[in-house]
């Protein structure tokens, strides 16, 4: 089904509803766009961290210390 013959089932559905259920049918459709467009931003971040070179130094460890800054060795 094309998403212009579901627009128009959905509308002649609604246009039998009384006016309450219709504006549950209109808070569910804003629902459903605001959760739809919070996955997009989100896919979106994630892409940028994981093509970005932002968090980089997080892989890069550099080594610290040495045997040599011990002060007493642990032979276990």
């Amino acid at each position: 089904m094309t998403k212009q013959a579901i627009i128009e089932r959905t509308i002649e559905a609604i246009n039998q509803l009384p006016d309450d259920k219709a504006e549950a049918i209109s808070d569910f459709a804003d629902f459903v766009r605001k959760r739809y467009e919070e996955e997009q931003l989100l896919q979106g971040i994630r892409k940028l961290t994981a093509e970005g070179s932002v968090f980089d130094f997080l892989t890069e460890d550099e080594d610290l210390y040495t045997e040599a800054d011990l002060k007493q060795v642990y032979n276990g």
